[in-house]
C-alpha cells in the first residue's frame, strides 16, 4: 500500500512540474513536437469560437511569458510599443509566416491562420486595441462572401483615404531625397526600385503594411528613411512612387 501511495505521489508531482510549452526557434524541426503539445482540444471552446488563450498557453507561452529568444513578454507595454505601432495585421503576418527567431505558427504548422490570429489577439490584448475577430469556423464560412466584400470595401476606402492624403505631394522628389540611397542600390538589403521580383513578396502584404514599415521602420530601414521631418503622408507618397514602378 505504501508503494502505491509513493507512486501516486510521484505521478502527481510530475504532473505539476510538466512544462506548459516548448521553446522552438526559427530553423528548428519543431512542428511535430509543438503539435503534440497543443493537443486537439485547445483550438475551440464549447461554443465553437476559437480559443486564443488556449492556443497561446500551449504554443506561445513558453517564450512570451519568459522573454526567451528575445520574445516580447505579454503585457509589457514598453517591449510591445514599437511592434504594436506596425498594426495588428502585421503582427498576425509575422506570427503566421515567422519573424526573426520566431518560427511560423510558433512551430506548430497544424494551426490554421485563424487560430494563430486568435492567439495573437490574446497575446496583444493587454497592450493594444484588437480588431473584432470572427466567432468561429462555421460563422466565418457562412459569412465568407460578406467578409470578402467587406474587406474589399475597407481596402478601397483605405486606398481612397491614402490618395486624398497624398494628393499634391511629389512622391518622386521625396524618394530622390530620402529613399534613393538604398532603394536605387539595394544597400542594406533594400528592394531596388523597379525590381518586380524583389518587391513581389512585399506587395502581397498590402500597401498599408508597406506604409507602416516605411513610417515606423522595419529591419534595417529606419523610420521615415531616417528623415523624421517628413510627414506620414509624404512617406506614403514616396512609397506610392516606388510601388508604381512595379505595378
Amino acid at each position: 500500500m505504501a508503494v502505491a501511495q509513493d507512486d501516486a505521489a510521484h505521478d502527481a508531482i510530475a504532473e505539476r512540474l510538466k512544462p506548459v510549452g516548448e521553446l522552438c526557434l526559427q530553423g528548428e524541426d519543431c512542428g511535430t513536437a509543438m503539435a503534440a503539445a497543443s493537443g486537439g482540444d485547445s483550438s475551440a471552446s464549447a461554443g465553437g469560437a476559437i480559443d486564443g488563450a488556449g492556443i497561446y498557453n500551449n504554443v506561445c507561452m513558453a517564450c512570451h511569458e519568459t522573454g526567451a529568444a528575445g520574445a516580447p513578454i505579454r503585457g509589457d507595454e514598453a517591449a510591445w510599443s514599437e511592434r504594436t505601432g506596425k498594426g495588428f495585421e502585421t503582427l498576425v503576418s509575422h506570427a503566421v509566416n515567422g519573424f526573426n527567431a520566431m518560427p511560423a505558427k510558433g512551430g506548430n504548422p497544424s494551426l490554421s491562420d485563424e487560430e494563430v490570429q486568435a492567439a495573437v489577439a490574446h497575446l496583444v490584448e493587454p497592450v493594444m486595441d484588437v480588431p473584432a475577430q470572427e466567432s468561429g469556423g462555421e460563422s466565418a464560412s457562412a459569412s465568407g462572401e460578406a467578409s470578402t466584400e467587406g474587406e474589399a470595401s475597407a481596402e478601397g476606402a483605405s486606398e481612397t483615404s491614402a490618395e486624398a492624403a497624398t494628393a499634391g505631394i511629389d512622391g518622386e522628389a521625396i524618394y530622390n531625397t530620402a529613399c534613393m540611397a538604398c532603394h536605387a542600390t539595394g544597400a542594406a538589403g533594400a528592394p531596388v526600385k523597379g525590381d518586380a521580383e524583389a518587391w513581389a513578396a512585399r506587395l502581397e502584404k498590402g500597401t498599408e503594411t508597406l506604409y507602416s514599415h516605411a513610417i515606423n521602420g522595419f529591419n534595417a530601414m529606419p523610420a521615415k528613411g531616417g528623415n523624421m521631418s517628413l510627414s506620414d503622408a509624404e512617406v506614403q507618397a514616396a512609397v506610392d512612387h516606388m510601388v508604381g514602378a512595379v505595378q
